[in-house]
């Protein structure tokens, strides 16, 4: 914690300075979203702009954790926890993406109405 006037403002200095590039993230997500030039995949939203999105929120949430979050400061144990929390998302994420290749389907499982 600050504990001398030249703490605190330094400390004001460094979370200006983060909430400004949290706020210029903010205004790229919406750029990437909104402005044709900046659109890299096909025409509208696909896999591209979702990919760019999610990778600026992971950078904010990333920066939001170090910083206002402490994490910085924090000791070994709490960034194994963190890794490990981030490392079921990503399994939980893959998971998803299996159900994508290969869906399932209710074909041949249920009678089908109507015929007789």
């Amino acid at each position: 914690m600050a504990d001398s006037p030249e703490a605190i403002k330094k400390s004001v200095k460094l979370y200006s300075f983060i909430g400004l590039v949290l706020f210029g993230c903010t205004l790229l997500t919406v750029a990437v979203a909104t402005f044709p030039a900046l659109d890299f995949g096909g025409h509208g939203f696909d896999y591209m702009d979702a990919i760019i999105g999610l990778a600026i929120a992971t950078f904010k949430a990333s920066l939001v954790a170090v910083i206002f979050m402490h994490l910085n400061h924090e000791k070994k144990a709490i960034y194994w926890i963190f890794l490990g929390a981030i490392f079921f998302a990503i399994c939980l994420i893959l998971l998803f993406a299996l159900a994508f290749f290969d869906p399932i389907t209710f074909d041949g499982l249920m009678p089908k109405f109507g015929q007789g």
